[in-house]
């Protein structure tokens, strides 16, 4: 197992005020880099990693502490650092170790340590058993606690699980060795949209350890124990999945006024290749009519270090596609206007292609814009490469988190094919599916875009009628005759 500590810091820590944290154990310990320099560990002299820090993050979007950390973390006042450090807890001193590079850190800089009480500034001397402890496989990385041949196992104890370099890092590993990732955490934990969006489907898993129903999937419930090597689901004598009674909903409150809401954006964007095309065009534009502002910030991973330009995402777009990579990255907004994307960034043979995600927050008292999806829909469309766009309305948490027990899956409200789309599929057959739904027509009346109203986010009953809709939609026959 390991555990993290953070050091906030109103400036950057140099080297010196680095390796006066990594003397934390002493003159006899190690200190050894990996991941090209990105990643500095404290090692026992036989060079075993008890502490593995990461290299300084400039933070400069507002609210992102206390978005991952939690609201009692000091807000700081402007851009800070923030320096990340993983201690093993395999060992005695790794967790001590951890704490008082953090603490020294900010003791001398003049920040704060998170969880607060694990700050300190005493050396850590090593136990003999510490000092002749057999070294840590090479191949497992930092981020990883256990690996076997089925599973890559990381052990999270935080309020919030983002996808931060660590946990990306731990995600390739996984996926290049053909292995499923799995995170435990204790019941208290909640993940950010990217991380919930990295973990569906098979293999991945999120594991969560209660104290009172052992362990289950806090995405689906089942009930799991660890089982030749990995966590696999409990099966009851008929070979069902066992749902955890701690994944069950909470019971609805009495009053009939609505909870908090998810209003959620999943769209594809698709643009001729041109050196003058700027990539996130369309996320802006949704994000600055839906919240009044565009997005505060971006990043690869999380927490969002760099402020909101679509110059800069375009240009680290432009430089993965010439090693034939694609780009992923994430959006947050503000703190008053709780909101996340994630982007997916592909370079095909017709251009280029962005799959985005977009969750909006509403509390109990405020009102999702419901009435600015269809002119939204109407601006990417004729603005920004509109392929296709569904927008759905879900009860769950303001702050996008995801906590490890049911929420009510989310509820169609409209469905918005783009211009060549209708074009393909033919604008008469597109206008007219099964069931009487009539879309509108938006854009130019020569190629125009339909926009397919399927309910109020109300009714379930509106997934029956997407579904009518895409199946009408596939079946159309292509320009000579053959079916598609």
């Amino acid at each position: 197992m390991t555990k993290d500590v953070i050091a906030l810091t109103p400036t950057m820590p140099d080297i010196n005020t680095l390796l006066a944290g990594l003397f934390a154990g002493g003159p006899d310990l190690g200190i050894t880099s990996v991941h090209e320099g990105a990643v500095v560990q404290l090692c026992t002299p036989n060079g075993r990693p008890l502490v593995s820090v990461e290299a300084p993050l400039l933070i400069q979007v507002p609210g992102e502490a206390q978005r991952l950390l939690g609201d009692q973390v000091p807000s700081p006042d402007g851009p800070f650092w923030w320096t990340e450090a993983r201690a093993s807890t395999a060992v005695e001193e790794g967790e001590r170790l951890a704490g008082s590079f953090a603490g020294r850190l900010a003791a001398v800089l003049g920040g704060t340590v998170w969880p607060p009480e694990a700050a300190h500034t005493d050396v850590v001397p090593l136990t003999p058993e510490t000092a002749t402890a057999t070294p840590a496989p090479k191949a497992t990385p930092p981020a990883v606690d256990v690996l076997t041949d089925k599973t890559a196992v990381v052990i999270q104890d935080r309020p919030v699980v983002a996808m931060t370099s660590w946990l990306a890092d731990a995600l390739r590993t996984a996926a290049a060795g053909d292995l499923a990732l799995q995170i435990v955490t204790p019941p208290h934990t909640r993940l950010t949209l990217p991380t919930r969006t990295a973990l569906h489907g098979h293999p991945n898993r999120w594991v969560v350890q209660d104290p009172n129903c052992g362990y289950y999937d806090g995405l689906s419930g089942a009930q799991l124990h660890w089982h030749e090597g990995h966590f696999t689901p409990v099966k009851s004598t008929d070979g069902n999945t066992r749902i955890a009674e701690a994944f069950k909903p909470e019971p609805k409150p009495a009053s009939d006024a609505p909870g908090e809401r998810q209003l959620l954006l999943s769209l594809h964007t698709a643009h001729p290749t041109d050196e003058d095309l700027l990539l996130g065009g369309a996320l802006q534009a949704a994000w600055q009519t839906l919240t009044g502002t565009p997005p505060a910030g971006w990043s690869t991973a999380e927490p969002i270090a760099l402020p909101w330009s679509l110059r800069q995402l375009t240009e680290l777009a432009r430089s993965r596609a010439q090693k034939s990579a694609p780009t992923w990255l994430t959006a947050v907004g503000t703190p008053d206007h709780p909101a996340i994307a994630t982007t997916h960034i592909t370079h095909t043979p017709a251009g280029i292609e962005e799959h985005i995600t977009l969750a909006l927050g509403y509390a109990t008292d405020e009102a999702p814009p419901l009435d600015a999806i269809t002119p939204l829909a109407e601006t990417l469309a004729t603005e920004h490469g509109l392929t296709s766009m569904l927008t759905t309305l879900r009860t769950a948490r303001r702050d996008l988190t995801v906590p490890p027990r049911f929420e009510a899956p989310p509820i169609p409200l409209s469905f918005t094919l783009g211009e060549d789309a209708v074009n393909d599929i033919g604008l008469t057959h597109a206008q007219h599916p099964q069931g009487g739904l009539r879309p509108s027509q938006l854009g130019p009346t020569a190629r125009p875009t339909l926009h397919y109203i399927l309910g109020d986010g109300t009714d379930p009953n509106s997934w029956a009628t997407l579904q009518q809709l895409a199946e009408h939609l596939k079946a159309t026959p292509g320009p000579d005759g053959s079916p598609r």
